[in-house]
């Protein structure tokens, strides 16, 4: 493997600087970064790296350190810096891995955006984040041109599609070859910036790090069976952690190939799933595209014999989600995870994934957690409590705001937010996150426990369970549906099938039915945007 031959160290960004958390040990002290491209260029040059099925390309890593190489040359020419920031807006293509690996020799840090926020929000971003060069979609086009104003950007470099003549393309090519910076980085150097969604007030940058992402390869790619022969098919957008490192990166790093769709479309996925000129061997989404999929009229027909590894996380899955899929012959391995923890903390073994169905496994090699209660001490067994997580993985803070870092971690301790418990085997189930739950008449309630339950009912496609005020118990739930067409779903029926399944206090009080629920890029459903529906000044209480 090459090593990088400059022996400087690196402060970083002075608001950066701040956030980091002081248990971190010095950057001169920490593991040196290796570069993956490189050494797969030099070990297995003509083996493929990345496949693009909508732009119908593939390179080798062969390919693909050299236009990692041009693209660091480019930076560079364009004046951008050790510790300068560049940004990413755009579709799932290579040229994610093109400025992540240039980021990962020559000390930029790549701040990567959600496609799907406005020009409002991103401007906060990009103002709190200060990126020198924004690449972008020729799709966002207009949108980069205010932002380069708004932001005072210095450089604006347009993709489209990996055509020829696009601005991103002519400069891989004009640096094809060149002589590119190489710096000395340690694990505890910033490579990327990754902003939450910012449910409550504004989004935060949760800094990663190049340990966090090697210790993410470790602990991930052992479990999932990550090797030279995987072949991971990425639906998820590169932007979020889920599509960059949930398989993408550790795929690469072993040397394995990754398979890209821009985005994600059920019967599209399925027909590359059980196509077996493509070999996929890993998949991992959130649990709407399994569902999406298993609801398409393909999925019955579809060979799925090839896959080996079916992931799902970022959010609980329901019960009729992995049972369907189970049925199939493809369990859907859980786990847990977050951007700050980079992301994977917690997976369940292939061996267990029927006999623990639901649970989202152990911790991972390089991992601790606790399951902590309101009094800061450990839940025993089936106890309810807040889930911590610590290791080498975990994010030193969030850019810009040290007051938001103090605030999440207690000592070395990451607090995820996530409601769970251990079983007496030491399996953690993640319930739901902290927020999402309410109190009914004194009682807790999880919405994911009502959800799976929901699931069962004939004619419910999506469903989502929200805390609405109440005049006789504070809160009750609003049980928000999608149904078939046609299919005969009312309050009466849905809470009499919830009464026979579940306590009185968690039966929902009411029903909504809309044509679908609001997910993000990932898939997740955007419990804020239903509360706003359904929860304000104008919303009647329920009695």
């Amino acid at each position: 493997m090459a090593m990088y031959d400059d022996d400087t160290t690196f402060e970083p960004d002075p608001g950066a600087a701040a956030a980091l958390r002081t248990s971190r040990p010095a950057g001169r002290g920490a593991p040196r970064v290796y570069d993956w491209i490189d050494h797969h260029a030099k070990n297995r040059g003509g083996k493929e790296a990345i496949r693009e099925l909508d732009r119908d390309r593939s390179f080798t890593f062969a390919d693909l350190d050299r236009r990692v190489d041009a693209m660091t040359a480019y930076l560079a020419s364009v004046g951008v810096e050790r510790g300068d920031r560049v940004a990413v807006l755009a579709h799932n293509g290579v040229e994610f891995f093109d400025v992540q690996f240039a980021c990962q020799r020559n000390g930029v840090i790549c701040v990567l955006l959600n496609w799907r926020l406005t020009v409002s929000e991103l401007e906060y971003i990009l103002n709190d984040s200060s990126p020198k060069v924004l690449f972008h979609d020729l799709e966002f086009a207009t949108a980069a041109g205010e932002l380069q104003q708004l932001c005072s950007i210095d450089t604006l470099v347009e993709i489209d599609g990996g055509k020829p003549h696009s601005t991103y393309e002519r400069a891989i090519t004009a640096f094809d070859g060149q002589a590119a910076p190489r710096v000395t980085l340690t694990h505890d150097d910033v490579v990327t910036i990754m902003y939450t969604s910012g449910t409550t007030g504004l989004p935060k940058g949760a800094m990663i790090t190049h340990g966090m992402n090697f210790w993410n390869c470790v602990n991930l790619g052992i479990p999932g069976g990550i090797g030279l022969d995987t072949v991971h098919l990425n639906i998820l957008p590169l932007f979020h952690t889920g599509g960059l490192n949930c398989y993408s990166n550790p795929v690469l790093h072993a040397g394995g190939t990754v398979v890209l769709l821009e985005t994600f479309e059920p019967g599209q996925a399925l027909g590359v799933i059980g196509d077996p000129t493509q070999g996929v061997t890993h998949f991992f989404g959130v649990p709407a595209p399994y569902q999406f999929m298993m609801q398409h009229p393909d999925f019955a027909s579809t060979d799925l014999s090839r896959l080996r590894v079916a992931g799902v996380g970022g959010a609980p899955c329901a019960l009729a989600i992995m049972e369907a899929w189970s049925e199939r012959g493809v369990p859907l391995l859980q786990g847990f995870g977050m951007t700050e923890t980079s992301p994977a903390a917690i997976f369940l073994d292939p061996d267990d994934a029927l006999r623990k169905v639901g649970s989202t496994g152990k911790a991972l090699m390089h991992t601790e957690f606790r399951i902590v209660d309101d009094d800061g001490g450990d839940c025993g067994p089936d106890e309810m409590g807040e889930l911590w997580v610590a290791g080498p993985h975990i994010t030193p803070g969030y850019w810009n705001k040290p007051e938001a870092t103090a605030s999440a971690f207690e000592g070395r301790w990451l607090k995820t937010g996530d409601a769970a418990r251990m079983d007496a085997e030491g399996f953690v189930y993640i319930v739901d996150r902290w927020k999402d739950m309410y109190i009914s008449g004194g009682e807790n309630v999880y919405p994911a426990e009502v959800e799976n339950v929901l699931y069962q009912i004939d004619g419910v496609l999506e469903a989502a369970v929200i805390g609405i005020p109440s005049d006789r118990w504070g809160e009750a739930g609003l049980a928000v549906l999608v149904v078939t067409e046609g299919a005969e779903i009312d309050r009466i029926s849905v809470q009499s099938f919830c009464a026979q399944r579940l306590a009185k206090f968690k039966v929902p009080v009411d029903i909504a039915v809309i044509d679908a629920l609001p997910r993000n890029a990932t898939g997740k459903v955007l419990k804020r945007e239903l509360r706003d529906r359904f929860v304000g000044e104008d919303a009647p209480k329920i009695s």
